[in-house]
């Protein structure tokens, strides 16, 4: 099952990069939304797969991990389009960028992964220690929800720039450039960094998420490589509408919180109902933004 997957996920990004988006372009509204169908599709199928292969409660379990992961990237992408404005780069270039920070990312999931699963089977008390996180976490996402994010005072950023020879220019989608006879790292070079950091910070929140439904390392696994995998065209997708889903990251923070009670035990539920439960949170949080959005509309449209 891991060489399949792994095979599958090689083919997916190979067509990806080197068939479907050879040429940099922006994706088009219509675009990104059927690249973001096409892989909530493949993810149901292969949950579908899990659930015959595994048994439903395992398939279970693959889509609440699935529906965890695919709702805790919203922030990310929030960060990508800040971090895009922040190094202005040009929308045709963004796919080449996030196609290989997203590769890293799935590198740096699967060894945190495999980690985190061996330290549960190792020290059982760790478990607490995860549930806790989530708890707090939760909570420190709902009091930071309007807290502005800023790039440039970044230390990971601050130290590429003093250690790295940067060009103050971009060279179309190259992460290195010549410049009179010496290799200059491009902006986009930090772009990529910086992206694969902010990932890496996220997966410590999403990763413990996805155990406290799941102790099997080939479903954590999975599901968070298709929400990752996802995750460029929900990005072209999701970035133009951010503005009407105001209560969303109130949605997400209580979804870690209850994650978090499920985790040290406090709500011992079974996996279906913690689906049913998180599915009903986000829906809450969704159609509330809208709602509030096409309330607000109408009175922005009059002051401008």
């Amino acid at each position: 099952m891991w060489t399949g997957f792994t095979l599958l996920v090689v083919a997916v990004l190979a067509l990806d990069l080197g068939l479907f988006n050879r040429r940099a372009h922006e994706p088009s509204f219509r675009e990104a939304a059927l690249w973001s169908i096409s892989w909530v599709a493949l993810a149901t199928l292969f949950g579908a797969w899990v659930f015959i292969r595994k048994g439903p409660d395992t398939g279970v379990q693959f889509a609440t991990g699935y529906l965890v992961e695919l709702s805790l990237s919203v922030d990310n992408v929030l960060l990508f389009a800040v971090i895009f404005q922040h190094f202005a780069v040009e929308p045709r270039h963004q796919h080449r960028v996030l196609f290989w920070g997203i590769a890293g990312a799935v590198l740096m999931r699967g060894v945190m992964i495999a980690a985190g699963t061996a330290l549960i089977a190792t020290f059982h008390w760790i478990v607490y220690v995860f549930g806790a996180f989530l708890i707090f976490t939760g909570i420190r996402m709902f009091t930071h929800r309007h807290k502005e994010v800023d790039v440039a005072d970044m230390a990971v950023l601050k130290w590429l720039q003093r250690h790295l020879r940067v060009a103050a220019e971009y060279d179309g989608e190259r992460f290195f450039t010549v410049r009179d006879g010496l290799r200059y790292a491009t902006p986009m070079l930090l772009v990529l960094v910086v992206i694969d950091i902010v990932d890496l910070v996220f997966a410590v929140d999403s990763i413990p998420a996805v155990l406290a439904i799941s102790r099997d390392s080939f479903v954590v696994f999975t599901s968070n490589v298709f929400a990752i995998l996802g995750l460029r065209s929900f990005y072209f997708l999701v970035a133009r509408v951010m503005g009407m889903f105001e209560y969303l990251t109130v949605g997400l923070s209580v979804v870690l919180v209850f994650v978090g009670f499920k985790m040290l035990g406090i709500v011992p539920l079974p996996t279906s109902w913690s689906l049913a439960i998180i599915v009903v949170l986000l829906g809450i949080s969704m159609v509330a933004s809208v709602v509030k959005a096409r309330r607000t509309r109408p009175v922005e449209s009059a002051l401008e």
